[in-house]
């Protein structure tokens, strides 16, 4: 029995892919090599969250992919970042000619600051890597993740950290277990690359907006503020109001995550939770997620 067959008597490997948010984001930097040096407080959330499945198949050989769900902006071929992400494992693990079909079900927006690329990269490394019993260390699975996306290192660890670097060094933190938080989708998407240009042409800006930070993180950062908010609102002006809008209906402040365009409201209790998002939804009639925050950043799990 080879090991194609091992995998094959598996079945499908299903992998949920949790959201990030970013509580608190600073860029110290523009590095050499284009990319910037962060310091950012994330955690993982459990919605809204995609769910890859992964089946071996014993022809075509290579990775095929089929995208489902929440599919603007997101592409379909082998830019995908599922795609990457099983060729970079096969060629690792020296299985490039196994056939791999991957479905993406998609509910995390591309465009909205929640990392749900480099999500969906995390779950499908680790559902190949279970599918196939491929034998990596964590290390070499954080390099492969790293070398996709800098998010990627995170969203496979999950939880809540400090994320250094580009985002390849992850500090583990510490949080109460399952802090309530409330994620807003507003109508409109922003892209990541554009809002970096757009904090470096502006002279790399710190955000002149803190707020005290919720209880739940009051203890590892003292104010939450998001250096990419001014270039984020530079490139889509809306987000300004947005946020006002938001922050008048929750009664609370709320957080950009990453480079937007969703925003966060991170709750003391979970008494406060329908009545904020009820608020929300009636004020801005938008996509209101009633999430709270994980302790890991994939789930997986046999189909």
């Amino acid at each position: 029995m080879n090991e194609l067959t091992r995998a094959t008597r598996l079945g499908r490997v299903r992998a949920t892919a949790y959201a990030k948010l970013n509580l608190a984001l600073r860029v110290l930097g523009r590095r050499d090599d284009g990319f910037h040096d962060l310091e950012a407080l994330t955690v993982s959330v459990a919605d809204p969250h995609d769910v890859v499945e992964v089946q071996a198949v014993p022809h075509p050989g290579g990775v095929s992919l089929d995208v489902v769900g929440e599919t603007r902006n997101v592409p379909t071929g082998s830019d995908n970042l599922v795609v990457r992400a099983a060729e970079a494992l096969l060629v690792r693990a020296g299985r490039s000619g196994h056939g791999v079909k991957t479905t993406l079900r998609k509910k995390i927006p591309a465009g909205s600051g929640l990392g749900g690329g480099s999500a969906d990269a995390a779950a499908t490394l680790l559902a190949i890597q279970r599918l196939l019993e491929v034998e990596i260390d964590e290390a070499r699975l954080l390099e492969i993740g790293a070398s996709i996306g800098s998010d990627v290192p995170f969203c496979l660890t999950g939880g809540a950290a400090w994320m250094r670097g580009r985002g390849e060094q992850i500090e583990s933190v510490s949080l109460p277990a399952a802090v309530p938080v409330v994620v807003v989708l507003p109508p409109f998407l922003v892209d990541t690359r554009t809002v970096f240009e757009a904090w470096d042409e502006l002279g790399g800006p710190h955000s002149a907006r803190e707020v005290a930070a919720p209880a739940a993180i009051a203890d590892i950062v003292e104010v939450c503020a998001n250096d990419l908010e001014p270039a984020a609102e530079h490139v889509e002006p809306r987000l300004a109001r947005f946020r006002q809008d938001l922050e008048d209906a929750a009664g609370l402040s709320a957080l950009l995550s990453g480079s937007g365009s969703a925003y966060s409201v991170v709750l003391d209790d979970e008494e406060q939770e329908s009545r904020v998002v009820r608020k929300i939804r009636r004020a801005l009639k938008v996509p209101v997620a009633s999430s709270t925050t994980m302790t890991r950043g994939v789930r997986l799990g046999l189909v």
